[in-house]
């Protein structure tokens, strides 16, 4: 019998999910917002790949002085280190970006499945799938990251592990109330009456509607997941072998970059991260604006909103 389901309720969901894929593609398109996102996110990431290319050897060679200014030798100067800024920059942006889209991937999949579980069954599952997301969210995140990371050690792997885990409650509470509304809806329970699975169901019918919205918040998370990287290799948790943006701008608190002017130490670092953050944050609301009607509308609306003329009524009486 759920075999004789299957193929009229693709056929239903089928263009519902052409049509969102398409509103997204024209969306992202035509928005000056989500083409600049992507435009930034592609340069960084293209010089993350080339890093291996563009550098001939280890950024942290020293080239030249202690804080050297920047000059037609070394463009954004030289760290407390004599190590060139700029091979420091592109040498630590894979390891900044890696950590960014790893963690949002992990945060992603967990607030994706207590989200999914939770709006799917309802009843039980979700009242003890939400109170865990509750508990997780009061937890203070900076200083569950110190702990963890001092207990755990300071690899690569333990921060995107403990970034992604901090970070999934808000994707679990918008795909919990975007499952809610999609399983109500008449193809849903079509199938349902005429015999599809709870796995079925999940994987054909709610999966496919909620993802193009999962992707949209993962990209947003990636910019959390930067700068927590960035603020825990500030503070001295982040892996001590590797070079990343948070460890430049650590370096040179560390070798007193203030002191001695070296405002190039700080500002590059801190510039890149921004600038990244920015990127991620105007691609995210762009996507979630195409896919969310409702956050449009209501923009468009205060936008239009104006008082009627009394004139006429007045002159009408």
């Amino acid at each position: 019998m759920s075999a004789t389901a299957n193929p009229a309720a693709v056929e239903d969901v089928q263009p519902a999910i052409e049509s969102r894929r398409g509103l997204l593609r024209r969306e992202l398109l035509r928005n000056p917002q989500a083409i600049i996102g992507l435009t930034i996110l592609g340069i960084f990431v293209l010089i993350a790949l080339l890093s291996p290319v563009l550098l001939s050897q280890d950024p942290k060679t020293k080239v030249g002085s202690v804080f050297e200014a920047p000059s037609s030798a070394h463009v954004l100067g030289t760290d407390g280190g004599g190590a060139d800024m700029l091979a420091l920059l592109v040498g630590g942006a894979p390891v900044s970006l890696i950590v960014g889209f790893a963690a949002a991937a992990v945060s992603a999949l967990i607030g994706g499945a207590v989200g999914l579980l939770s709006g799917f069954f309802g009843g039980k599952t979700d009242v003890a799938l939400m109170r865990l997301t509750d508990y997780v969210i009061v937890i203070p995140d900076v200083p569950l990251m110190i702990v963890v990371a001092a207990l755990f050690g300071r690899s690569l792997t333990n921060i995107i592990l403990i970034i992604g885990a901090i970070y999934w409650t808000t994707t679990a509470r918008l795909i919990r109330a975007q499952v809610k509304s999609v399983r109500e809806r008449v193809y849903v329970k079509r199938a349902r009456a005429l015999g599809a699975g709870n796995t079925r169901l999940i994987g054909r019918h709610i999966l496919p509607q909620v993802a193009p919205l999962l992707i949209a918040n993962t990209v947003l998370l990636v910019a959390y997941a930067i700068f927590a990287e960035t603020f825990i290799t500030f503070l001295g948790l982040g892996d001590p072998s590797l070079v990343s943006w948070g460890r430049l701008i650590e370096n040179a608190f560390t070798d007193d970059a203030i002191l001695n002017n070296a405002w190039w130490a700080i500002v590059t670092p801190g510039l890149c991260v921004t600038i990244v953050i920015l990127g991620c944050t105007m691609t995210g609301q762009a996507m979630e604006d195409a896919l969310n009607p409702r956050l449009r509308v209501g923009h468009l609306s205060v936008k239009r909103f104006r008082l009627r003329p009394l004139q006429g009524r007045l002159d009408s009486e």
